[in-house]
């Protein structure tokens, strides 16, 4: 006769050695189709640069930013996070702000330049590829307050806003303008550059989130909107240049303070990414 205590330990047993079934891994509709939108809009900057409608070809550049702040942000709050989700948000980052500002500047203002406008857009669009390969590596040890170099987004932004700037005041056929065609060639070597220094960006991750702020900030913020739609091209143009220099400004300001400049929060014992901890 057998103990029915016996029995139900047998039973509670073998529920806990029962393997749990592993998570399916799907693919989610609603953040992979943001990420699909930003990536046709890198796509159909492209095409209207080939046509010579660079102004919708910068509109597009910013709409596909916005997109991607999103799809992220979309993920997280409905919970429906994956890797192929990640995988699909870098693809789409190297194509519209990687790819797409590398073609548009070219054919804007480097193409006259011969061979030598050629440096610019592919320094662009490698250090847009090393840079988004690095984040992936990158992405558990690094401090969430500081982007390691200038974001892709960002970089995207200023080469695209000097565009929007200049076509907007009426310059065409940038490329035959001597000081206009070398202007992009700074700017898009300096963006790709920047994408690959260890220079700290601030995130914005961690600003605002859960802090109150003065009742003065809200009153800027609405200031600075206001003058943004007075003048977005000047305004848009001006802010990311302050932000493409800030990283350095945060550099120098560690270093002639003697404070750590790396945003590597933690050491990895990996021997390739030896270079990416110092």
């Amino acid at each position: 006769m057998t103990d029915p205590h016996n029995k139900s330990a047998d039973l509670d047993e073998d529920e806990v050695l029962e393997p749990q079934r592993p998570r399916r891994k799907g693919i989610y509709a609603l953040p992979n189709s943001i990420t699909l939108c930003a990536l046709f809009c890198g796509f159909y900057a492209v095409v209207m640069a080939m046509h010579g409608r660079f102004e919708t070809a910068c509109i597009a550049i910013f709409c596909a930013a916005v997109l991607d702040a999103l799809d992220g942000r979309v993920a997280r709050m409905t919970n429906s996070q994956s890797a192929f989700g990640e995988q699909m948000d870098s693809l789409s980052d190297m194509v519209s702000f990687g790819a797409a500002p590398a073609l548009i500047v070219y054919m804007w203002g480097l193409k006259d330049l011969g061979k030598a406008g050629w440096i610019p857009a592919f320094v662009y669009i490698a250090g847009a590829a090393l840079r988004l390969a690095r984040f992936n590596v990158n992405i558990g040890v690094v401090d969430k307050r500081f982007f390691q170099g200038l974001p892709s987004p960002a970089a995207a932004a200023l080469v695209i806003s000097l565009i929007w700037l200049f076509d907007d005041a009426g310059y065409r056929n940038a490329s035959q303008i001597d000081w206009l065609a070398w202007s992009a060639f700074g700017v898009t070597l300096f963006a790709g550059l920047s994408m690959v220094t260890n220079a700290p960006f601030y995130s914005f991750k961690v600003f605002g989130a859960r802090r109150s702020v003065p009742f003065v900030v809200l009153v800027a913020v609405a200031l600075g909107i206001a003058l943004i739609s007075l003048y977005p091209q000047r305004a848009i143009f001006g802010l990311f240049c302050l932000y493409g220099l800030s990283g350095y400004a945060v550099y120098l300001y560690k270093k002639a303070k003697g404070r750590p400049v790396s945003v590597i929060a933690t050491s990895t014992d990996e021997p390739d990414e030896r270079g990416l901890h110092h």
